[in-house]
């Protein structure tokens, strides 16, 4: 780490700090010397980190899907810390299910907080992130560029997150802020876990993919692209590197050239996968307790 990668003096804004890569972000933007807001929908968790982190890190309960409640969150953490310099949109959850077989609601939730939560976040941030000339990256994903059968409602918002980002940045470029976005292939996360363990056709599915889409990576490798591309203000960050080859590779990838190999790796998982889904008993959303939207009192 060089003295360029360091946040001394600086604030963050977290959303889905709870836990996995929002709370590792966390964790290691305070150790470069910084200080961090927490938002999220597990008090308890948000408590607990803030505690440990100390006076360097706050907390609120808010959820993305409320505009109200967010706008509060992000003011007030703006208010406690006198400014805010860097925004990470990583609030997400994921859902399984095919198309014909996913509950509309679950499909709305999915893009409610993935892509329409990322929405809010920035419309918010960007007041004070003018202030401070500032820097959002938004947490988008591999599945941005490799489409996946079982996931449409994770793709979907996560490939809108993207393109809501860099219309994002062309919008506030004159106002000297800098908007990201950040692409994790499959990270060691709950999410990935809690899918492998719930569905083996995905697991094998994701196996069969050509690479770099069949690899999982460290959250800490993670933690540790996603704060360098904070601190180097990246219009891409990759997570790992290597996801770079999707991106670049997706014209190919969603091609009629690509049809006939995909059809034959992917096509015959997804009936097992239905039956897999149907036997969960729900169009299952990977995701941490909604709580109360609200925002919840502040530690310093």
């Amino acid at each position: 780490m060089t003295a360029t990668e360091r946040f001394d003096g600086q604030v963050a804004l977290v959303t889905g700090a709870a836990r996995g890569i929002g709370a590792g972000v966390a964790r290691g933007y305070v150790e470069r010397g910084g200080r961090v807001a927490l938002v999220g929908l597990e008090p308890d968790r948000l408590a607990a980190l803030a505690d440990e982190l100390g006076p360097a890190a706050a907390w609120w309960e808010a959820d993305v899907r409320d505009s109200a409640s967010l706008k509060a969150a992000i003011d007030a953490a703006a208010t406690h810390f006198g400014r805010l310099d860097h925004v990470l949109a990583n609030a997400g959850i994921a859902s399984y299910g095919t198309v014909r077989q996913t509950e509309d609601a679950t499909f709305e939730r999915v893009v409610d907080i993935n892509l329409n939560g990322v929405f809010r976040t920035l419309k918010h941030a960007i007041p004070h992130l003018e202030r401070t000339r500032g820097y959002a990256l938004v947490v988008s994903s591999l599945a941005a560029f490799t489409p996946a059968a079982g996931l449409g409602a994770y793709t979907a918002s996560k490939a809108g997150a993207e393109n809501l980002a860099v219309a994002t940045r062309q919008e506030v470029a004159h106002l000297g802020i800098t908007v990201g976005s950040c692409h994790p292939g499959w990270v060691d996360t709950d999410i990935v876990r809690g899918a492998e363990d719930d569905l083996p056709s995905f697991k094998q599915a994701r196996q069969r993919m050509p690479w770099p889409a069949n690899g999982t990576a460290d959250v800490d490798l993670a933690v540790q692209l996603v704060l360098r591309g904070m601190a180097r203000r990246e219009t891409r960050v990759y997570v790992p590197g290597k996801v770079a080859a999707a991106a670049w590779s997706k014209a190919f990838v969603t091609s009629r050239a690509a049809w006939p190999y995909l059809r034959r790796v992917v096509g015959p998982l997804v009936p097992q996968m239905e039956r897999e889904v149907e036997a969960l008993g729900r169009q299952h959303s990977n995701h941490v307790p909604t709580g109360k939207p609200g925002r919840a009192p502040a530690k310093g």
